[in-house]
């Protein structure tokens, strides 16, 4: 089992910055791909960014490519999500996710196996 607690949410205006960090307990941190994703108000979950457990590659959605930028440290047990140039279209809860190790990407829903319980991000534009 991992655990995941996310925090650094809050709102801000429309192009200014926030980081989300991700702390990880449990099993062993550096065994996991890890993932943020994100749900609007009456939207489905959908991906953001994802870093292998290595924390060398790391893959984004095309709606966030260039602004947002995903990190880890495996000694902290730790993973982040600079979130830059905000747009109000990024308002959302945004979710921490964990996997099993593994070469390829992922970036469905049903293949994270830990979540956190979600951070409030608000944009005013």
């Amino acid at each position: 089992q991992v655990q995941l607690v996310e925090s650094g949410g809050g709102s801000v205006q429309a192009g200014g910055s926030l980081r989300l960090s991700c702390a990880a307990s449990g099993r062993t941190f550096s065994n996991y791909n890890m993932a943020w994703f994100r749900q609007a108000p009456g939207k489905e979950r959908e991906f953001v960014a994802t870093i292998s457990w290595t924390g060398l590659a790391r893959n984004y959605a095309d709606s966030v490519k260039g602004r947002f930028t995903i990190s880890r440290d495996n000694a902290k047990n730790l993973v982040y999500l600079q979130m830059n140039s905000l747009k109000a279209e990024d308002t959302a809860i945004y979710y921490c996710a964990a996997k099993d190790r593994s070469p390829t990407w992922s970036f469905s829903v049903a293949l994270y196996d830990y979540w956190g319980q979600g951070t409030q991000v608000t944009v005013s534009s």
